[in-house]
Order: structure tokens, then C-alpha cells, then sequence
């Protein structure tokens, strides 16, 4: 048994990580320390006066553990990847997980291209970062193509030059088509270099440029060639006016504020890069009620500096938080480059910061009303299936479903829902490979096994918590009382303890309840856990049947009757239209078979013992 006290006499006086558990041994949060034996025995000192939240989370830790590094920074690096990987329910959490895309241009090849990318590779490329959405890099690369007729093809050039025909964007003009060398590489490289010029916010060039050969082309009343030079010049105009100068000083630098309000933060960043606001974007936290400010944006800085590819020189913030040194080690090292937090007291800086916070404060106010819908939609919903099925601490749910064409290439699906909402990177596919014709029970079977064989394989391997390591608060069966015993039998083979319920439909194949410990659960069709488990039963069957479709358009998917000898197209239709189902002709005999015009007695018996 784990002794507290006595725990707390062994910590070292070193730089570490701390995480606590619960009862169910959940980890429920981890910290960090310059020394672990000052830092963990604060939370077990009764005099010192700690906040509600600790108060609440020092009730349920039954035990700790350690882990001591070399330095606070180690200590740092690993807090923030525990944090990462379990959740802690008492870590302040950040609940968005943006990437944001870059443009590279792809300098280190004989013939670049511009491209869009979500992560910055070792090899040479140039690299302009960051834009906060996809269809922002989508719409600038378009207009680079059509500005400078830069190529977006993979072909490896000049080892592919001459091969194949240039391809549309040639014949659309907004390509040079180097892969016929119709243009130099020397000259190619001028229109890259003007590409990079344009991509570092020098627009005037191409402005003037524009603007010359529009008034040329009205001058020679080639007026479709002006009109096209128009929409050019308003599309470069559009994308300079969004990147305003804010300083003069030309430096990359993110500005940082929050607003709270009850157990709700938002943090506001402006990105600004060269000197130019080129984006801002906001995140939502969960906090406890007395959170400070500082501890919003020390939380905030790990969680997404920890996931972020680039980091900007200087991170401007509202107000003073703890370990800035340390916090600036950690991001120079990221970096490859110097990193400095400031915090503005007056001027210019000073300004974009009280913006930052005004922001902030503004997204937090028209938000409030749309994010408590979106958590009763959510972990509202999941909270009402808790109390139907007498359950605590749901968060990750599993629901499984089978497809198949007339009892052949049986596929299943997995979906995953956290806190109410779907978690598509940890959705799975499966080809059904040990079961013959139509048995959903036996395919459920194999799925679950495949799913937590795979997942205890993982666990062993101390692969990184998701997909299949991740298990199951609640695994969701599409169907009753059979399901339910099946995914059972497959937990109780593999030792493993996790609550499975049915969802259950009606004769209309409406969702109407829970099947649970051996007992139907009505559920109130206007509440909105009945709407989330309708989701979830309509997803994991959407799932599937996608799955096969795709197997189906791939040609992998076909009858079980195909596999009959002497049985073609012909005999496969009569059969079908005549006894209606697969179950139909597998009941038939020998005689009822060859009453069918397209058959005779040596084809109905080939059917017959086929299936017997």
C-alpha cells in the first residue's frame, strides 16, 4: 500500500517531474520542480493556502510518483510532454489543437516549387509562417501560380524533361512548363526570386507591374486581357492590405493575452512576422474559477509552443509569469535561435498588447452563450449517458459496426468520441479476414479482438497514448443484448474491465435506448444524450458502409455467389430475384433450385452444396 508520508520522506532535493493519481490510478496532474521534495510536499502542508482547485485534486491523489532530469529545463520539456500525452483532468488544459500551415518554396531544387506544408523539414526550403487557415495558403499559392507561372507538378526536373506533354496549367498560362524546357532555368529562377520577394511582403513591384499592363491592354482594347489584370492586381491588393506594418523594427514576434470568466479562458495571438500583422487567432482553456492570469498564459505558452514547428523571437505578454528563464531556454533550444518573453510597459508594444486582451475579452463575451450550447451538446450529453448507465469519468467512448454485400467482404468500423465530439485521427477500419458469409457476431468478435490485442501490443511497445493505446471509457455496441455479450466474451478473454452498452433500435431502425447489465434503458428522445448517442450509432455506421463503398469502387468487394462454380451473371440474378436473400437460396433444395428456368440439375446442385 502506498504510504504518503513516508513516500514524501524519500523525494530528492532535485529538478523533476511530479505526476499524481487517482483511486483508479488515472493520472490527474502533473507538474514540475526545482526541487521535488520542496514541491510536493506543498500540496500536503495544511497551512499553506493552495486554491480550491488544488485543494480539490489533494482529496483524490492516492499516490505520486517521480521522475528526477538533470536540469529545470529537462523538467520542463517532459512536463510538457506528459501533459500532452495524458490530459490531466487538473492541468489547465488547452481544448484547441491547431497546426497551422506554411508556404515552402522548395529553393533547394533545380526547379522549385511552392507548395503548402504543415511541417518544416530538415533539408534546405524556404519557409513563411505562419497563415491560420489552410484556405488562406490555398488562395496565395493560386495567385503566385498565376502572378509567376510557377510549376506544382512532381515531376523530377530536369530528369523528366521531354517526357510527358505539359500538363493544363501550361495551356491555362499558369505554368512555364519547364518540363518541355520551354522556359530557362535561368529565367525560372527570376520568377522564383520574385515569388520569394512577393511572399516577403515587397508588393509594389508587381503592383506597378499589374497596373502597366492592364493600361496597355485597354490601350490595345484587348479587354479581356484587362479585365484578367484587374482581378490579378485586386487579389494582390486584398493579400498586401491584410499584412499591415505594426512596427518598424522588422522582428518576428507573437503577442499574447487572456480573458477569464468562471472556468472559461480565452487566449488572443497576434502573429506578426517581418513586422507585419499577417494573423491572429484564439484559443479556449478550461480552467478552475481562481486561476490567475499568469498561470493561464504559462499553461497556454507550453501547451502550444510544445506543438507548434516555429517560433517567433519574442513572445510580447500581458503581465509577468513564473520560470520566464527557464520557459526562454526551452523555446531558444526549439528555436535553433534566441528567444526573449517581454512584457511592455508603455508604447506601441504596449498598445497591441491591451488589443491582444481587448480580443480576447470580445471573443470571450460573443462565445460564452455558443460554447455553453456546444458543452451541453457535448459533455452535457456525455454527463446525462453517466447518469443513465450509473458510470463516472467518461471521456473516451468506442462504437463498433458491421457491413457487408450479401454476406461477403464483411468490413467493420471504429469510431472514438472524446468529451462528446468525434476524434477522426483515432477512427479504424478493418477487413474482416477469419469469417465466411454473413455473421455479424462472429466479425464483431474479430474486430474487438483485433482492436485490443493491437492495443495491449501497443501499450507493451510504450507507443505514444492514442489510436489503439488509448482505451475505452465506454465501448458503444450497435445492437442489443447479442453485441453487448460478444464484446464481453472478447473483454473477459483479454482481462480487461471496460463498461459496454447497446444502442438499440426500434422496427423503424430508430435509436430508441441503452442495453446495459442485461436490462433495456429508455432514454428522453429530446434530451441530448439520445442525440448524442444517435450520432455516434449514425457515425460508426456511415463509417462502415464508406469503408466498403470505397472496397466496392475498388473492385475488391463482390457476391458470395461468384465464388459458385457454374453459376454466372444469369443464374446469379434468377437466384437473387427468386428467393429474394442469400439466407433464401441457402434454405432451398435441390428441386426447389432447378425449378428455376436459368437452372438445371447439375447447377442446383453445385448451389446446394455450396452452402451445405
Amino acid at each position: 500500500m502506498f504510504d504518503i508520508e513516508e513516500e514524501l520522506k524519500k523525494l530528492p532535493g532535485k529538478p523533476g517531474v511530479y505526476l499524481m493519481h487517482d483511486e483508479k490510478d488515472d493520472i490527474i496532474y502533473v507538474g514540475k520542480a526545482i526541487s521535488l521534495k520542496n514541491r510536493v510536499r506543498q500540496y500536503f502542508q495544511s497551512s499553506r493556502n493552495k486554491g480550491a482547485k488544488i485543494e480539490q485534486m489533494v482529496t483524490h491523489i492516492e499516490r505520486f510518483e517521480y521522475i528526477v532530469t538533470d536540469s529545470e529545463l529537462e523538467a520542463l520539456v517532459l512536463e510538457c510532454n506528459l501533459i500532452k500525452e495524458h490530459r490531466p483532468k487538473y492541468n489547465t488544459m488547452l481544448m484547441d489543437d491547431k497546426t497551422y500551415p506554411f508556404i515552402k518554396v522548395t529553393v533547394e531544387e533545380e526547379y522549385p516549387r511552392v507548395l503548402l506544408a504543415r511541417q518544416m523539414e530538415k533539408y534546405k526550403a524556404n519557409y513563411f509562417v505562419p497563415y491560420t487557415s489552410a484556405g488562406a495558403v490555398k488562395d496565395t499559392i493560386d495567385l503566385i501560380r498565376k502572378l509567376y507561372h510557377i510549376r506544382s507538378c512532381n515531376r523530377n526536373l530536369p530528369k523528366d524533361i521531354g517526357k510527358d506533354r505539359p500538363c493544363l496549367n501550361y495551356h491555362i498560362k499558369q505554368c512555364f512548363a519547364p518540363c518541355q524546357n520551354y522556359i530557362s532555368k535561368e529565367e525560372y529562377r527570376q520568377s522564383i526570386q520574385s515569388a520569394l520577394s512577393f511572399l516577403g511582403g515587397n508588393y509594389d513591384t508587381i503592383l506597378k507591374d499589374l497596373q502597366e499592363k492592364m493600361r496597355r491592354a485597354s490601350e490595345e482594347l484587348e479587354f479581356e486581357k484587362a479585365i484578367e489584370y484587374r482581378e490579378l492586381l485586386n487579389s494582390v491588393k486584398q493579400i498586401a492590405q491584410k499584412q499591415k506594418i505594426t512596427n518598424s523594427d522588422g522582428e518576428d514576434k507573437d503577442i499574447l493575452a487572456v480573458a477569464k470568466e468562471e472556468e472559461d479562458a480565452v487566449v488572443q495571438v497576434f502573429f506578426i512576422r517581418g513586422g507585419r500583422l499577417i494573423g491572429r487567432d484564439h484559443f479556449y482553456l478550461k480552467i478552475a474559477r481562481e486561476e490567475e492570469e499568469s498561470v493561464i498564459l504559462e499553461s497556454f505558452i507550453k501547451q502550444f509552443y510544445a506543438g507548434t514547428p516555429y517560433i517567433p523571437r519574442e513572445l510580447m505578454l500581458q503581465e509577468e509569469i513564473e520560470g520566464i528563464e527557464v520557459l526562454e531556454q526551452w523555446l531558444t533550444k526549439k528555436r535553433g535561435h534566441r528567444v526573449y518573453i517581454k512584457v511592455p510597459q508603455k508604447g506601441e508594444k504596449e498598445k497591441l498588447v491591451e488589443l491582444a486582451k481587448k480580443n480576447a475579452q470580445l471573443v470571450l463575451n460573443t462565445d460564452k452563450e455558443r460554447l455553453k450550447r456546444e458543452e451541453g451538446r457535448t459533455i452535457g450529453a456525455v454527463k446525462e449517458i453517466e447518469r443513465l448507465l450509473g458510470l463516472k469519468g467518461i471521456s473516451r467512448m468506442e462504437a463498433f459496426d458491421i457491413s457487408n454485400t450479401n454476406g461477403f467482404a464483411s468490413v467493420g468500423s471504429m469510431v472514438v468520441y472524446e468529451k462528446g465530439k468525434p476524434k477522426r485521427n483515432d477512427y479504424r477500419k478493418f477487413k474482416i479476414k477469419g469469417v465466411q458469409g454473413a455473421d455479424d457476431y462472429a466479425s464483431m468478435e474479430e474486430v474487438l479482438t483485433r482492436r485490443f490485442e493491437h492495443g495491449l501490443a501497443e501499450r507493451e511497445e510504450g507507443k505514444e497514448l492514442g489510436g489503439f493505446t488509448a482505451f475505452p471509457d465506454l465501448i458503444m455496441m450497435d445492437g442489443g443484448k447479442g453485441q453487448v455479450n460478444v464484446a464481453l466474451q472478447v473483454l473477459d478473454k483479454l482481462h480487461l474491465n471496460i463498461p459496454v452498452c447497446g444502442m438499440v433500435k426500434d422496427d423503424n431502425h430508430r435509436t430508441r435506448g441503452l442495453y446495459y447489465h442485461n436490462e433495456e434503458i429508455p432514454i428522453e428522445r429530446n434530451s441530448e444524450g439520445f442525440r448524442l448517442i444517435t450520432r455516434i450509432q449514425d457515425e460508426a455506421h456511415r463509417f462502415a458502409i464508406e469503408f466498403h463503398r470505397k472496397l466496392r469502387g475498388q473492385g475488391q468487394v463482390h457476391s458470395i455467389l461468384d465464388d459458385i462454380p457454374g453459376v454466372g451473371p444469369a443464374r446469379r440474378k434468377a437466384l437473387m430475384k427468386h428467393f429474394m436473400s442469400l439466407e433464401g437460396i441457402r434454405n432451398a433444395s435441390v428441386d426447389e433450385l432447378k425449378e428455376l428456368p436459368s437452372m438445371n440439375e447439375k447447377s442446383a446442385k453445385e448451389v446446394y452444396n455450396f452452402f451445405h
